[in-house]
């Protein structure tokens, strides 16, 4: 299976993000420098969804998505990092904030 280049950049660009939404939410929560165990583990399953997105030639934001690859457990805690993590992204990772906002507002 060929993965295109642009489909692999959507993918990685969303790997990042989902990790400085879960970097910053730790660092808030549970006043940790480095990803406590919970976050890691979250951290990881993240990860191993959107290298097994069965979407990735038109890649989405996850909430977005007409299909729920998280199992229920994951996504609740998903979900408890993007509501905290979400507005703060503005001050702490503000490019990456507003390129959210605009694929996922201006271009739906």
């Amino acid at each position: 299976m060929v993965i295109k280049k642009d489909c692999k950049h959507k993918v990685e660009q969303e790997k990042r993000i989902v990790a400085d939404m879960i970097a910053l939410y730790c660092r808030k929560k549970h006043n940790s420098s480095e990803l406590c165990p919970e976050c890691k583990a979250l951290t990881e399953y993240a990860f191993r969804r959107s290298e097994l997105c069965p979407y990735k030639e038109e890649k989405t934001f996850c909430s977005q998505c007409k299909t729920h690859c998280y199992s229920s457990q994951m996504r609740e805690q998903i979900r408890k990092v993007m509501r905290f993590s979400g507005p703060r992204m503005l001050f702490y990772h503000p490019i990456a904030a507003l390129r959210h906002l605009y694929y996922s507002k201006i271009r739906s």
